[in-house]
């Protein structure tokens, strides 16, 4: 019988010091793949403002400031707040999203419109609100100056019952790429991750609504490559590293972090 590996467990790591002088504001960092990236950024010398809905959550170390992505005004009072603590701007990692369910037909226009509002333009107007100060960081110390956005494998590979989550996150894709052409020539570089099924809170709550949350899970599992779902820090590793230094020849890339979904067509398992 073929057995599923199982995630291995998390040695201590003694972290370099690389974003020592560095200043980073992650939003969506105070619960799963967010505040996994806040800590390591933290753990690496960095400082970081972690922006969200509820920053009750923001990993010890960080700056929570409080923000929801859908209000502009918020947004920019927000970025406002992170970059008077922080006493600048060198890294933005826009993190903050939700996830949706099912086919073209099973949500409403208003659900579309809430989820493209978070997903998208909750990255469009932390953008807009970031970027002056990305600039002026750039200035003053070139190959500094980032935005990492996380996008999803469901950008480039069809999964059944996400329709509007999957066009959410292929608008982020198109958006990281254009973005990345917009701001080259002033030093900030522009990348996403895309993740695979992540073990993730809200995976958990849609486990936990599934008529069998065992098999639910055992099926998540099988769709990955790997034979279970990516972990928090195995995304988070992937994000600290586009936003950080030794990427700094690497812009307009989306890299996936999806235990295999996208590349791998593999024969079925012999039992």
């Amino acid at each position: 019988m073929t057995r599923t590996p199982e995630a291995a467990a998390s040695p201590v790591v003694q972290h370099p010091r690389d974003f020592a002088g560095l200043t980073a504001l992650v939003t969506g960092g105070a619960s799963g793949i967010g505040a996994a990236t806040a800590a390591l950024l933290t753990a690496r010398g960095a400082r970081v403002a972690v922006l969200d809905r509820d920053p009750s959550g923001a990993p010890e170390g960080t700056v929570p400031v409080l923000a929801d992505v859908t209000s502009d005004e918020a947004v920019r009072a927000a970025v406002a707040e992170a970059v008077g603590e922080l006493g600048g701007l060198h890294i933005l990692v826009s993190n903050a999203g939700i996830g949706a369910v099912g086919s073209v037909e099973d949500n409403s226009d208003e659900e579309w419109l809430r989820v493209l509002d978070i997903n998208l333009l909750g990255m469009v107007r932390t953008a807009r609100a970031a970027l002056p100060h990305l600039r002026k960081a750039a200035a003053e110390r070139p190959g500094s100056a980032s935005i990492t956005q996380t996008g999803s494998i469901a950008a480039t590979a069809g999964l059944p019952q996400r329709a509007l989550y999957s066009a959410s996150k292929g608008a982020v894709l198109a958006l990281t790429l254009a973005m990345a052409a917009d701001h080259v020539r002033e030093g900030v570089r522009v990348n996403c991750v895309n993740p695979g099924t992540a073990d993730t809170p809200w995976i958990g709550r849609l486990l936990d609504q599934a008529d069998d949350p065992a098999a639910e899970r055992a099926a998540l599992n099988a769709r990955q490559p790997i034979g279970r779902l990516v972990t928090a820090d195995e995304v988070a590793a992937a994000i600290v590293y586009l936003a950080g230094p030794s990427a700094s020849s690497v812009t307009g890339t989306a890299l996936a972090v999806d235990g295999g979904v996208q590349g791998l067509r593999l024969r079925p398992a012999a039992d």
